[in-house]
């Protein structure tokens, strides 16, 4: 926090003379860099693709391609930028250095925010993961799952004895058996936090009251007093889990964790920020979003960014990820230190009409429009509905409730609304209906995306739903669901 820019220099050199002698680092010069401009001129930012045929390699068996220590982890990404998985790398260093460093640090912030904290009474549940660890070929020695059941099965000895439930269940395949195992074997226990992406940890909570009859989890967890989430903004759900969890000694805490790496914590109680942790051997470049699709884009280091910007992130990582585009964008809320907050995904927008709707503007309306009915939202995903003849465009949503607003028109109007306050492309394209007119939403039942997300082989703590897309592919797929349904 006191030295950002001079932790993160000595962190790229750091690397790049750890990677210098690796295939890529050849090919790129790394023995030649000395600064971080010497860094841009010598390594492209890549993308996966350009990435995979030496990930491919390691899978295989082969080592020091990308990084110099043995790679025999890969993190099974399940997100949802392409159709296809993907296979990250996942170093010792990355481990200890980054993820462990992670949990490690998020705990000491929650302690001394809060240093009345039981935590430690109890155990920690973690609804991670719903692959199996699995070998890529019995001579290649590599193996993969999700990154929660990577850092799992890789968990000292010690902290196996404060989570819950049993590695056997944490790590099960098929995830509608998961959940009801899952439930049974913690409805019993002391479980004084969670950690998880709210929609899947909320579907758990809801079978446990199920089992146990019970009316709320403090009936079953008395001592329960944190919730450690990631994945998708928690503000659209916080409603939803105060109805679950009715304690003012109930505190929701934000981590930034994904299968590249562990980049940022929530710091400080009352404020959504995370910090952006910048010694875990990871260094960070950063894209203007006009810049994004350019052949030769403009990248920014640290010292270059603005606050209140949005920028797609570029990482390089103590496991072999060069100038990587790992396809989040966010935006910077203090440079004192640094602060950010995720704001969407480099490919889930709509923009068919030049509104340039991201999913921060959609989960900020659907907050506010859920507030004011008494809704409360599980799930949604929205698209462009296309100009036709006699007809114009609008944006179609399907969104899934615990509780159905009270008016559903108006939540259609404060929606609409609020989405113009926030984007004023949007806001221009609503004027007297000029390209956009109000929203068509349609209002579903819950379980209606647990049903889509199976249909689709994507159940799973580690599988989010698409928020917005600039196609019609989800919202059609879905939408034949329920005629299917009904």
């Amino acid at each position: 926090m006191s030295n950002p820019l001079g932790v993160q220099e000595d962190l790229l050199l750091k690397l790049v003379k750890d990677g210098k002698n690796t295939e890529y680092g050849k090919q790129c010069g790394f023995d030649q860099v000395n600064d971080p401009l010497s860094f841009q001129r010598s390594a492209p930012v890549i993308s996966y693709e350009d990435l995979f045929p030496y990930i491919e390699r390691t899978m295989a068996g082969e080592q020091n391609l990308l990084w110099p220590t043995k790679i025999s982890w890969f993190a099974k990404s399940s997100g949802t930028t392409n159709a296809r998985s993907k296979f990250i790398p996942v170093s010792e260093e990355a481990l200890e250095d980054c993820h462990y460093a992670g949990g490690k640090d998020l705990l000491s912030l929650y302690i001394n925010n809060y240093p009345e904290t039981q935590i430690f009474t109890g155990k920690g549940l973690v609804v991670g993961g719903s692959h199996q660890i699995n070998q890529f070929d019995q001579n290649a020695e590599s193996y993969y799952g999700d990154v929660s059941a990577v850092i799992l099965k890789n968990l000292p000895l010690w902290a196996q004895f404060v989570r819950t439930p049993s590695l056997d269940i944490a790590l099960m395949d098929e995830w509608e058996e998961k959940i009801e195992k899952m439930a049974r074997a913690t409805a019993n226990e002391n479980v004084t936090s969670m950690s998880g992406v709210p929609t899947w940890t909320f579907v758990l909570l809801q079978r446990i009251l199920e089992i146990t009859g019970k009316d709320n989890i403090l009936e079953v967890w008395p001592d329960i007093e944190l919730f450690v989430h990631g994945a998708v903004a928690f503000s659209p759900y916080r409603d939803l889990f105060r109805s679950l969890i009715p304690s003012d000694g109930m505190h929701y805490l934000e981590t930034y964790n994904a299968s590249e790496g562990f980049f940022a914590i929530q710091d400080q109680p009352g404020s959504s920020e995370m910090l952006l942790m910048l010694d875990y051997g990871i260094y960070y470049e950063f894209i203007p979003m006009d810049q994004v699709d350019a052949e030769h884009p403009l990248v920014l280091t640290l010292d270059q960014v603005e606050v209140g910007k949005n920028y797609a992130m570029i990482i390089t990582t103590n496991a072999g990820l060069w100038r990587y585009k790992i396809g989040d964008t966010i935006k910077f809320t203090s440079t004192s230190p640094y602060r950010i907050k995720i704001t969407g995904r480099t490919k889930h927008f709509i923009n068919a009409f030049g509104e340039e709707l991201i999913i921060e503007n959609a989960e900020y309306a659907i907050e506010a429009a859920c507030h004011q009915t008494g809704a409360m939202m599980t799930n949604f995903t929205a698209a462009p509905r296309y100009l036709e003849s006699g007809k114009k465009g609008s944006h179609e949503w399907v969104i899934e409730f615990a509780s159905l607003p009270d008016d559903q028109e108006r939540f259609c109007e404060i929606l609409d609304v609020k989405l113009k306050e926030v984007n004023s492309d949007y806001d221009a394209k609503r004027y007297r209906n000029i390209a956009l007119e109000e929203p068509l939403i349609h209002f579903v039942d819950e379980g209606t995306f647990h049903q889509w997300m199976k249909k689709r082989g994507k159940l799973g703590g580690q599988n989010k739903v698409p928020r917005l897309a600039n196609n019609r592919e989800y919202l059609d797929d879905i939408l034949s669901l329920l005629r299917v349904m009904t």
